[in-house]
């Protein structure tokens, strides 16, 4: 269960990329909880997305799925199309939807896996972002975005120059949207996680060992949730967020600010 009450407009919906795991997935059901419709897009995996789906509608929610290739234009396009259909004008857009870093080194990385993940990590915020602004401005409404980034759009690894860069990115659209959006009451926020219980760290959910080694080097002691990320999204996208533009939230246990430390 959630831990506080968010209110939302009855007359917003919401896009949620990467919706059928992790984060994205906590998100669309917070979301859903919340009666906001959810239309919550999946890459391959039509079997665990439906499954959230069914979980939300049980609930009495709304929610549809929609496979899409975040970083193709033209899906983008039929994405926004099949939920303008179902629910209407969409005010509400959170970006999930990622690959994680590839583990090699810039010599061996072919010129295919950076695009790949760049498509994946920044080019399908921006498409999803634009079109969200086109829809809002036709419907004459304001809305909100979170990009959902990582803590490594700061904090550089060994093996990891598209995601680093990619995320580096989404930290710079989510800020120059920010205040372009503004003065059209389009709100822009990113949100940066640190070590999250997710498929992304399935190793460590794996191995107890690896996991309790993982946990040691974050200051708070233990890696977070994806239902804290989602409670912290939701409230960014509500009314009570309001004057929240332009920022980037940290949720890592102070993992961050371990750069440094002890040497």
């Amino acid at each position: 269960m959630p831990k506080f009450d968010i209110s939302f407009c009855d007359q917003s919906v919401a896009i949620v990329t990467g919706g059928e795991s992790g984060i994205g997935k906590a998100t669309a059901l917070r979301l859903a909880q919340a009666g906001v419709p959810v239309v919550m897009t999946f890459y391959a995996d039509k079997a665990t997305a439906d499954a959230v789906v069914a979980t939300i509608l049980q609930a009495g929610g709304k929610a549809i799925t929609a496979q899409t290739d975040v970083g193709q234009e033209a899906q983008i396009e039929a994405l926004f199309a099949r939920a303008e259909e179902h629910f209407g004008p969409v005010d509400l857009l959170v970006n999930s939807a990622g690959l994680n870093m590839s583990g090699v080194m810039i010599q061996d990385m072919e010129l295919a896996q950076f695009d790949r993940l760049l498509r994946a990590d920044l080019y399908g915020p921006f498409l999803t972002c634009r079109r969200l602004v086109r829809g809002l401005d036709k419907a004459g409404r304001g809305g909100r975005i979170v990009n959902i980034s990582s803590i490594h759009e700061r904090a550089p690894r060994a093996g990891g120059v598209d995601y680093d860069a990619a995320k580096g990115g989404l930290a710079q659209l989510t800020a120059t949207l920010a205040l372009e959006l503004a003065p059209r009451r389009i709100a822009v926020n990113g949100v940066a996680p640190g070590m999250i219980l997710t498929p992304m760290n399935q190793g460590a959910l794996d191995n107890p060992q690896a996991l309790r080694a993982k946990e040691a080097a974050i200051p708070w002691g233990r890696a977070g949730t994806p239902e804290e990320v989602a409670d912290l999204i939701a409230f960014l996208l509500s009314p009570a967020a309001d004057y929240i533009t332009g920022t980037t939230v940290i949720i890592d246990g102070a993992l961050s600010l371990t750069v440094a430390q002890g040497a």
